[in-house]
């Protein structure tokens, strides 16, 4: 995009990478799982719960980040998140245990949470009409190097080094958009209107929190532990009362009206499905090709490459179709 004039072209480098930084995070940790419990201990629990403690806080305040960008500005947003995102990562690569560990992911969720908005509404925001659609598209296509790039660069350092070294990755990215973000010369849009449903956001993580805390635990203690089905209930019970809310709110994180548009519902609901499963088989698939196959982890990174190698080169034709 050398024809993009200069400013246009320092947004589009910090959407990239600030969302790179995001997705990196998530493709380099699934090839350090039994790195991290031989180290550290906790059986599959402490696995389950270092990939879903990030996606429990990115899910839930994702939601409202939008309006925390409208709030404070989104160039602002993205420096906090990317300060936040660097911090969390090296007190995860320095975690003495465990719960360390997963109180760090719970934390560095939040922050990824401030990156994917926020990149995405800046290029919204500064391009139009075809340069947008190109410009989204160039952001697409570089982000989703993070999947490739992600597995090989983890798992080599898993094996040479330390798994910790994987979670110290994303420092360079992050130092690299803080100095692109100095160089910008636009000011930040805020709007006075503008709102933060804090209550909203609270909800939607003890709702996600208590069910799958019940749903992970619960293999080891059983259902009628108080400790499975206490938080479980509270959780059902507490996104509940998030849905609820969204539809007495003025201005709701998730417009409940958006799902009556057949589309819009239907859309994600498959969205979900596929995500989940694509999610999940990363996970199986790679902890069992190290602990059931005996494969290193840069063997077990480079066997998730086809299908994301597949993936990245016929989304936009198969987008396209559908």
């Amino acid at each position: 995009m050398t024809d993009v004039p200069r400013e246009q072209r320092l947004i589009l480098w910090i959407a990239v990478l600030a969302s790179f930084v995001s997705f990196l995070d998530g493709t380099v940790v699934n090839v350090a799982l039994p790195a991290i419990v031989d180290e550290l201990g906790g059986g599959i629990t402490t696995q389950q719960w270092t990939v879903d403690a990030y996606l429990i806080t990115l899910g839930a305040f994702i939601l409202v980040a939008g309006s925390v960008s409208d709030t404070y500005g989104r160039i602002r947003v993205i420096r906090w998140g990317l300060i936040g995102f660097g911090v969390t990562s090296v007190a995860i690569a320095l975690a003495p245990t465990a719960g360390f560990l997963i109180v760090a992911r719970l934390l560095q969720g939040v922050a990824g949470a401030m990156l994917v908005p926020s990149s995405l509404a800046l290029i919204t925001s500064n391009f139009r009409g075809a340069a947008q659609a190109k410009a989204i598209g160039t952001w697409t296509g570089l982000t989703s190097g993070a999947m490739v790039a992600g597995p090989i660069i983890g798992g080599l350092f898993v094996d040479l080094a330390s798994w910790r070294l994987v979670f110290l990755i994303n420092v360079l990215p992050i130092g690299v958009t803080l100095w692109l973000l100095m160089r910008l010369e636009q000011r930040d849009v805020r709007r006075p209107d503008a709102r933060i449903d804090l209550i909203g956001a609270l909800l939607c993580v003890a709702g996600l929190g208590g069910i799958v805390f019940a749903l992970i635990e619960q293999p080891n203690v059983g259902w009628g532990a108080p400790m499975v089905w206490v938080p479980g209930v509270l959780g059902a019970a507490a996104f509940v009362a998030f849905i609820w809310r969204q539809a007495v709110v003025p201005s709701p994180m998730l417009p409940l009206s958006l799902f009556r548009v057949r589309n819009f519902a239907w859309g994600n609901l498959s969205t979900w499905m596929i995500y989940g499963a694509l999610s999940l088989s990363g996970f199986i698939i790679v902890v069992y090709l190290q602990e059931q196959a005996g494969l290193s982890a840069t063997l077990a990174g480079l066997a998730s490459l086809p299908i994301t190698l597949i993936m990245i080169a016929l989304s936009s034709r198969v987008g396209g179709l559908a």
